[in-house]
C-alpha cells in the first residue's frame, strides 16, 4: 500500500489528538467531545477518574484550556481492570446514536450509522494520511447534519498489523451501514466476510488489490488497478482525440513503465486504421520535426512520466513550433504531471495539456479554499502537501455514499446520476462487476487551456 500511495497523491501535529497510536492495549478508545460534555462527565462515562484522563491528554491540564465541542481525546483503560488486546469503538461525531439507514431520531432526524476500519495513528504515514481522511470524513458528517442527517460514527485503529476479524467483533460493528475500510488488501478477506455475514456495505478507499470484488456484491472499490486505468484511459483518449494525429517520443527512460501503455494504445490504434509518427528525444532537431504533421493538430505522448524527459520533450517541441509557427500541438500526460506544475506550468498551458486522473481538486478555486480554511479552524492544523489531499477525499466518499444510501438504502449502486453530489477532488461512478461488487469507473482529464484555464473533462 506504501508504493500505492506514491503514485495517488502535522509529524501529524493533531491538537487534539495527543498520542493516537497503533493497534495495541494503550487506549481501549479515542472520544471526540460533544456540545456541553464536561472532564467529569467523559470519566464517569468510560469509568475513569478525571485524573486518568488528564494524564492521557495533557492538554487538558493546560493553564486557560478549555474544553469544546470536536476536540477528540485519548481514552485510557482504567488502572483497576485489566485491558484488553481489541480498542473499543467510539462515538465520533456529536450525532445521536442510530440503527438502520431508514430509522430516525426522536426528533425526526434520519439516522446513518457509518464504521471507519482504517490506520488512525501517528507512527508512520499510512497513519498520517488516514487521520487526515478521518477528519475528512467527520467534515462531511458535520455538513450532513445540517441537512437534517445525523450519523454516528463508530471508528476502529485498524493498523497494518491488527487482525480486522478481532476488530469487527466489537460492540456496534454489525449495525453499521457502511464501513470505510481496510486500507491494507490482507485484511479484505476478513471484511468481505463480515460484510457478507451482517449484510453491510463495504466501501474500499484505496486498496486497487480485492479479489472479493469479484465475488462480494457488497464491496465498493473507488480506485481501479492499472491495467484496468490504462485501458479506460486509452477508450476516452480514442474518443477526445479523433482527428488528431499522434507523435509518440521514446524518451530513453529504462526504468520507466509507462511503454506499456503506449504500446497498448498504438496497436489500438493500428487496428483502427490511425496513423502515428514515432520519435526520439535523441533525434536530431529536423527529424524530431518531421514527426509532427502541419495539416492536422498533433497529439504528443511520451513513454515517461519524470518531469526531467518533460523537460527536454518541452524544450524540442519549443524549437519546432519556433520553426514552423502554424503547427498545432496538444499535449497528453500522466497523472504524475499534476505535481509537476511548478516547473511546468507555462508549457502546460501553452501546448493544450491534458492529463488523465482519478482525483483532482483546483488549488485556486474558491472551492478549494473554503475547504483549506474550514480544515484549518476545525483542526487547528494544515492539510499535508500531499495528491491526493485526503481529508478531502474523505470528504467526498463520506457526502457521495451517505447521500446516495440515504436516499436508496441497500439498492444504492452508485451509478452516474443516483446522488446529487458533486465531488470536488474524486469523481465517483461505480458499475458493477460481473456478479460480484461495484468498482468506480470515473476518469479526469485535467486540461490546462492556452488561455490559461484548467477545466476538467470528465467521463
Amino acid at each position: 500500500m506504501r508504493h500505492f500511495f506514491k503514485y495517488l497523491w502535522l509529524a501529524c501535529m493533531l491538537t487534539f489528538v495527543t498520542d493516537l497510536v497503533a493497534q495495541t492495549t494503550k487506549w481501549q478508545a479515542v472520544h471526540e467531545v460533544k456540545k456541553k460534555e464536561t472532564i467529569f462527565g467523559i470519566s464517569r462515562s468510560y469509568g475513569l477518574t478525571v485524573q486518568e484522563l488528564i494524564e492521557a491528554n495533557p492538554i487538558l491540564n493546560t493553564p486557560g484550556y478549555e474544553l469544546q465541542k470536536g476536540a477528540i481525546l485519548n481514552i485510557p483503560y482504567p488502572k483497576t481492570k485489566p485491558q484488553t488486546a481489541t480498542p473499543q469503538p467510539k462515538t465520533a461525531t456529536a450525532a445521536v446514536p442510530s440503527a438502520k439507514t431508514t430509522a430516525t431520531t426522536s426528533s425526526g432526524k434520519k439516522l446513518f450509522r457509518l464504521g471507519v476500519l482504517l490506520p488512525l495513528h501517528d507512527i508512520n504515514g499510512d497513519g498520517k494520511r488516514m487521520m487526515e481522511y478521518y477528519r475528512g470524513v467527520l467534515m462531511a458528517c458535520d455538513s450532513l447534519k445540517k441537512t437534517g442527517v445525523s450519523i454516528d460514527v463508530r471508528a476502529w485503529n485498524c493498523a497494518e498489523d491488527a487482525d480486522a476479524h478481532q476488530l469487527l467483533q466489537s460492540n456496534g460493528a454489525s449495525d453499521c451501514d457502511l464501513i470505510i475500510g481496510p486500507l491494507y488488501s490482507k485484511q479484505m478477506a476478513a471484511v468481505s466476510e463480515f460484510s457478507v455475514a451482517h449484510d453491510i456495505k463495504i466501501l474500499i478507499p484505496f486498496s486497487i488489490n480485492a479479489p472479493q470484488l469479484y465475488s462480494n456484491r457488497n464491496i465498493y472499490q473507488v480506485f481501479q488497478n492499472t491495467n484496468d486505468l490504462n485501458e479506460n484511459t486509452i477508450q476516452r483518449f480514442m474518443q477526445q482525440f479523433k482527428g488528431y494525429h499522434p507523435v509518440f517520443i521514446d524518451c530513453n527512460d529504462t526504468t520507466s513503465r509507462k511503454g506499456i501503455f503506449t504500446f497498448n494504445i498504438r496497436r489500438r490504434m493500428e487496428t483502427a486504421g490511425i496513423e502515428y509518427s514515432l520519435t526520439n528525444l535523441k533525434s536530431s532537431d529536423a527529424l524530431f520535426q518531421r514527426a509532427f504533421s502541419t495539416t492536422q493538430p498533433n497529439i504528443v505522448v511520451l513513454n515517461t512520466g519524470r518531469s526531467q524527459e518533460l523537460s527536454v520533450a518541452f524544450a524540442k517541441i519549443n524549437n519546432v513550433k519556433m520553426n514552423v509557427p502554424e503547427v498545432r500541438i496538444s499535449m497528453f500526460g500522466y497523472p504524475e504531471w499534476v505535481s509537476y506544475t511548478r516547473q511546468h506550468m507555462d508549457n502546460f498551458y501553452r501546448y493544450d495539456t491534458y492529463i488523465p486522473t482519478a482525483f483532482y481538486a483546483n488549488p485556486a478555486s474558491a472551492q478549494y479554499t473554503r475547504f483549506q480554511q474550514k480544515y484549518r479552524s476545525n483542526f487547528h492544523a494544515d492539510m499535508m502537501r500531499t495528491l491526493p489531499r485526503f481529508a478531502m477525499t474523505g470528504f467526498d466518499h463520506t457526502m457521495y455514499f451517505v447521500k446516495g444510501m440515504m436516499q436508496y438504502g441497500k439498492d444504492f449502486t452508485g451509478a452516474i446520476g443516483m446522488v446529487g453530489y458533486t465531488p470536488f477532488q474524486t469523481p465517483l461512478h461505480f458499475d458493477r462487476i460481473a456478479n460480484g461488487g461495484l468498482q468506480n469507473k470515473a476518469l479526469l482529464f485535467v486540461h490546462y487551456m492556452p488561455e490559461h484555464r484548467v477545466e476538467t473533462v470528465n467521463f
